[in-house]
């Protein structure tokens, strides 16, 4: 029998694949960047009202969360490595096609294949951790590819900022784009599955299926998609999602602006505080996914070492509340790095809940429902969030607006561990 204290002898051809997944997923989020950050320059070429843009990105929303839900069921019957390179193939072809729009509409045609394809990360990557780890690794795997997120929001501006200068609006999108495509190439070469992978030593074999509940032909079992929507495991994936997915895009979407507003300060200004905020959140990601791991080596049981693990991250996000209460912008900062910081451990161990709830054969396909319930949380709180907003920027006092958003943000994932426990109080694995 392996063990964690023998788990460093057995080889670490494993971690070869999560350094494959952490650059599709900052690639990811590299291409979905570029049309914001060059917003400004494409507004006034096509001029683009806000209301033409919104209707580019909710596009990419739309198309996001409907490929959530289809990469899920596909990749599980056509497997990690094929499901991965349809998924780069197409977003990356659609990356690159933006430089061919010549209006609003082509943009929004080619924003929708980019939300579609990129929906195919998540699905694939979770599952192929799943396929190449044990329960007490994946949530530690799965932190360090996701945070491949927050590079690209650290590297991305710079490195499109210098395309966009020295070549053109263009470039950026090919250049980005074709990033891909080079990506494909180390993927066919170091990836298969642990069965099929002749670099992988027995022992290392051994060690990946060494969890007590472990059953190999998992991998090949059919199920049925519509016996995952009835059980309680699948919503409380669901609602965990749908609840606090919805915060990360706020993050992302307005802290920049928040910043802005409450402390005067320019776009270069801003800018600076929201990169740390992005780093600080990367470390969070991989810390997440090491300590409900380091639980479960110390021989907690796995629902127990996830659930405490994602109860702490969860109070973690509370003090996010005292925003409305700093008077520096450095207080704010700090305190959206620790909500960031928290969200990205909540992510490492959400999508690994999936893993540990369901079989291998199965786990695309719920992350795929999960993901798109997440994706329709982020489609309604931007509505929710530009109603508040507007509504006391009239008034003349915004910062109330973001007072009750921080509010919701502080407790959202409290509620949605609470309901995760009520739906699945021991994470039983579902038999499919």
């Amino acid at each position: 029998m392996i063990t964690a204290e023998t788990s460093s002898t057995v080889g670490k051809y494993r971690w070869v694949i999560v350094a494959l997944l952490f650059f599709a997923t900052t690639i990811n989020y590299l291409d979905r960047q570029v049309i914001g950050l060059l917003k400004d320059t494409l507004a006034k070429d096509f001029n683009w009202s806000e209301k033409d843009y919104s209707y580019i990105v909710m596009a990419f929303s739309a198309a996001y969360a409907i490929g959530l839900l289809l990469f899920g069921i596909v990749v599980d019957k056509i497997g990690t490595k094929l499901g991965y390179v349809v998924a780069i193939v197409i977003w990356s072809v659609a990356a690159m096609a933006h430089a061919l729009a010549r209006s609003t509409v082509g943009f929004g045609v080619a924003r929708t294949f980019l939300g579609f394809g990129e929906a195919g990360n998540f699905p694939v990557a979770i599952k192929a951790i799943a396929e190449w780890f044990p329960k007490k690794e994946r949530a530690l795997a799965t932190g360090i590819f996701n945070s491949g997120t927050n590079i690209a929001a650290f590297f991305g501006p710079p490195l499109i900022a210098w395309i966009f200068t020295t070549y053109g609006w263009k470039e950026a999108f090919i250049w980005t784009g074709a990033i891909g495509f080079i990506w494909l190439i180390f993927w066919f070469w170091f990836y298969e599955i642990p069965s099929r992978q002749k670099r992988l030593g027995a022992a290392e074999y051994q060690y990946i299926h060494s969890d007590p509940s472990e059953k190999v032909t998992d991998v090949s079992r059919h199920f049925s998609w519509g016996r995952l929507i009835g059980v309680k495991q699948t919503w409380a994936f669901v609602f965990g999602k749908f609840l606090t997915d919805p915060v990360w895009w706020f993050y992302l979407f307005w802290i920049p602006t928040f910043f802005n507003t409450r402390y005067n300060l320019t776009i270069q200004e801003s800018a600076k505080y929201v990169s740390i905020v992005y780093v600080i959140a990367s470390v969070g990601s991989i810390l997440g996914g090491y300590l409900s791991g380091k639980l479960i080596s110390s021989g907690w049981p796995v629902y127990k070492a996830r659930k405490t693990a994602m109860l702490i991250f969860a109070f973690c996000v509370v003090p996010v509340f005292f925003v409305q209460y700093a008077s520096t912008i450095w207080g704010a900062v700090a305190l959206v790095s620790l909500a960031a910081s928290a969200h990205q451990a909540w992510s490492a161990n959400i999508f690994t809940t999936a893993s540990d709830m369901f079989p291998k054969k199965a786990v695309s396909s719920v992350v795929g429902i999960g993901g798109m319930a997440g994706s329709i949380g982020g489609f309604l709180f931007p509505l929710f969030i530009g109603s508040i907003l507007d509504h006391y920027k009239l008034l003349g006092n915004i910062q109330i607006g973001y007072n009750i958003i921080f509010t919701i943000c502080a407790f959202a994932y409290l509620v949605a561990w609470l309901i995760m426990h009520l739906l699945a109080p021991r994470m039983q694995e579902v038999q499919v």
